[in-house]
């Protein structure tokens, strides 16, 4: 089964989830995604002015369709950060499988990542431009959707991103805006940030249990710069590239993962004599103790700014 996550703003969940049978996401046009650069990786821009004009000919007759992202990683930082506000908002887990079932207009795709065009469009750009033949056209209109719908700058890479392109019959017009109403069952859990606060983890966990899909909790260990999770009973789960899982390897204190039978990891497993070690290895605190420290500091900057460091 394929998962896909969603990153979102705590302050949205209550537009997100009205109620109970499921939750409701915006959709948007290619011309309004929030890379302007997007179209930028359909053909090369530098060309003749009627090159340009056939060009811009092409995009506008490309087709407006409703699209959504995801990520394909729950533990993205710069998305956690971004998206979810600074660790304090949410990810929904979707089951793709559903959502095809769900939505079966739907058109889903990995992004890749590059900052040059497609190789092969601007041949095809070249015969549609100067042989005008009718199939040369088709061909390039459907490399433009791909390079549309699919493609971004490397600047993205780190989101994983993984888009579901819609159809407009599959969309709820509201207040201008595009909205994809998704079943409760296509949604297989909802994980809280590790600043999430009291209230948005009661709201979240509520509305898991009305739609029976699994309540999950971040946390940041001290041992690994990936973050790792708790379950509704206190499990300790990871996501390992398709999913979360249960692992057994876990310290007992902080229920942080590691990679030994330990049962303490190296930070819960410290002791007052290791810390009466690490500080009589100090050596600024020897330095401090006998007064010196202020004078070593000054010296050592001194020699610093004469070196230009």
């Amino acid at each position: 089964m394929t998962m896909l996550y969603k990153y979102v703003d705590a302050s949205y969940f209550d537009k997100i989830f009205p109620n109970e049978t499921g939750g409701t996401f915006k959709c948007s046009y290619p011309k309004d995604f929030n890379d302007p650069y997007e179209l930028f990786l359909t053909v090369e821009f530098d060309q003749d002015p009627e090159g340009a004009a056939f060009y811009e000919e092409i995009v506008g007759k490309l087709q407006q369709l409703p699209t959504t992202c995801f990520s394909r990683s729950p533990t993205v930082i710069p998305m956690w950060a971004h998206y979810a506000r600074n660790h304090s908002g949410i990810v929904i887990e979707f089951s793709e499988e559903k959502l095809k079932a769900a939505f079966p207009q739907g058109n889903f795709d990995n992004v890749t990542y590059r900052d040059t065009p497609l190789q092969g469009l601007k041949s095809l750009f070249d015969r549609a431009q100067y042989i005008g033949k009718p199939r040369y056209f088709h061909m390039l209109q459907n490399g433009l959707y791909f390079a549309a719908y699919f493609t971004k700058t490397t600047a993205w890479a780190y989101e994983l991103e993984r888009r579901m392109i819609l159809n407009d019959s599959e969309m709820r017009k509201l207040d201008g805006l595009m909205l994809m109403d998704v079943p409760a069952e296509c949604i297989t859990s909802i994980t809280v940030g590790a600043r999430a606060s009291i209230e948005t983890k009661r709201l979240v966990e509520k509305q898991c249990n009305s739609m029976e899909c699994d309540y999950i909790e971040m946390r940041i260990g001290r041992s690994s710069a990936t973050p790792f999770f708790i379950n509704e009973s206190g499990d300790t789960i990871i996501f390992d590239g398709e999913g979360f899982q249960q692992t057994n390897k876990y310290c007992q204190s902080c229920k942080e993962p590691t990679t030994t039978e330990s049962e303490k990891c190296s930070w819960c497993g410290i002791e007052e004599s290791h810390r009466k070690d690490a500080a009589g290895r100090n050596t600024y605190r020897i330095l401090q103790h006998h007064g010196l420290l202020e004078r070593y500091i000054e010296s050592m900057q001194e020699i610093d700014r004469r070196h230009g460091s």
